[in-house]
């Protein structure tokens, strides 16, 4: 390339200047991170979510798959979808005590129904999922409800997101492994006592990544991990569960049962102090596991090649022994979220129910008002009637038939 002459400087200032101007630029660099580490101001967090996200677009070399559906997000709505029954059943589960969301088919629930109603459209192979209410939840609570779509379509297409929730979920399993790796690395001792009461991150560390931690979670930890999601990428994901389950490892470790360490794990853990939330957030900015995540995915693979290849062995006997025992602790699970759908499908029946019997109402009120809106008229004319005939006898006589001096 050709260097071109500056009258005035030399090669030496030209560098000191081109030098001067990367330190400025670090500097500010520098000062966002700092920012996400002391956490965005509320009022401003979307928009500097939808910054990122152009930054995040600009700084790609490879555009990432386009939806099957792109049509824009008003004429998405004016379809309907397969999965409308689906969402509406979650809808009441979504952050269920927020004041936003809280009111039966209020403004807030709504709009989360537009939202995943769009999306299922969008991507029909994800159609829609448990998981991503909350997160499209997350979403509208700063931000409008096109920008929120918007900002989901960003997430699981550009960020990668809606690997996790295709239906065969094997990105889902390998990210589990990867969990499991990690833990083993960083927090060997807390890895070995889960092993030992075969418990996995499939157990209690599925809804974290399928709800970006929205389910469990306070709302402002939430919230800052959104900050990371934004300028990090997904693998924020592993980084905050880590340094969770890191944080807790004396409190785990005193637990010496599948039932204790789990419940533990997903009704307690969650429970975050302000101190706790912050010592979180900065282990998270320090982790670098990019190049780890990057080697246990390719493990994983060849893991899975070599049990095809591998004849039947007793200890794969026991290992199925192990899966057997798992399978039957997420049969249960399974049973208790088939009550939950159960009550949430007779909800659902109720309300269709009473919207009918409303309408009916409304149907039978209209036909009220229109028979004293007929009645009104006829006695108008009959009092018309009387009034000229009154005049016609010479008698004056007001609107409620008293007679005038």
């Amino acid at each position: 390339m050709a260097v071109v002459d500056t009258p005035g400087l030399d090669r030496s200032s030209i560098d000191i200047v081109f030098l001067t101007c990367l330190a400025h630029l670090s500097l500010i660099f520098v000062s966002f991170v700092c920012l996400f580490h002391s956490g965005v101001p509320r009022q401003h967090r979307g928009e500097i979510w939808k910054f990122l996200s152009e930054q995040y677009l600009l700084q790609q070399t490879v555009p990432s798959r386009p939806p099957s559906n792109p049509s824009p997000y008003k004429e998405l709505l004016k379809q309907l979808t397969s999965q409308q029954h689906a969402i509406l059943i979650d809808l009441g589960r979504t952050f269920p005590t927020h004041p936003y969301f809280q009111a039966q088919l209020g403004a807030g629930q709504l709009s989360l129904f537009n939202i995943l109603k769009a999306y299922s459209l969008l991507d029909p192979e994800v159609g829609y999922c448990q998981g991503l209410s909350f997160i499209a939840g997350v979403l509208l609570l700063h931000m409008g409800e096109e920008d929120a779509f918007n900002m989901l379509k960003f997430l699981m297409f550009d960020v990668g997101l809606r690997k996790q929730y295709r239906p065969d979920m094997i990105i889902l399993q390998i990210q589990m492994y990867q969990l499991s790796r990690l833990l083993h690395d960083y927090h060997r001792d807390l890895h070995s006592h889960l092993e030992q009461q075969e418990i996995g991150p499939s157990l209690y560390a599925t809804p974290w990544f399928l709800t970006l931690f929205a389910s469990h979670f306070p709302l402002g930890f939430v919230a800052r991990v959104f900050d990371m999601l934004f300028l990090q990428g997904s693998e924020v994901i592993f980084k905050v569960a880590l340094s969770l389950l890191g944080s807790h490892k004396p409190l785990i470790l005193q637990h010496d049962s599948l039932e204790s360490i789990v419940d533990f794990i997903k009704t307690t853990l969650p429970n975050l102090g302000l101190v706790q939330m912050e010592k979180t957030i900065n282990q998270v900015c320090e982790m670098d596991v990019s190049k780890q995540l990057q080697a246990y995915e390719v493990e994983y693979h060849v893991l899975q090649d070599e049990l095809l290849d591998t004849p039947p062995t007793l200890n794969q006997q026991q290992r199925a022994a192990q899966l057997e025992r798992t399978n039957q602790s997420l049969r249960q699970q399974n049973l208790d979220l088939l009550e939950e759908l159960q009550v949430s499908h007779a909800r659902v029946c109720n309300l269709e129910s009473r919207v009918e019997a409303l309408a009916q109402s409304e149907g039978q009120l209209k036909q009220q008002v229109s028979a004293l809106e007929e009645e009104k008229t006829q006695l108008a004319t009959t009092i018309a009637h009387f009034q000229k005939l009154l005049t016609s006898l010479g008698i004056n006589a007001d609107l409620e038939g008293q007679t005038l001096p």
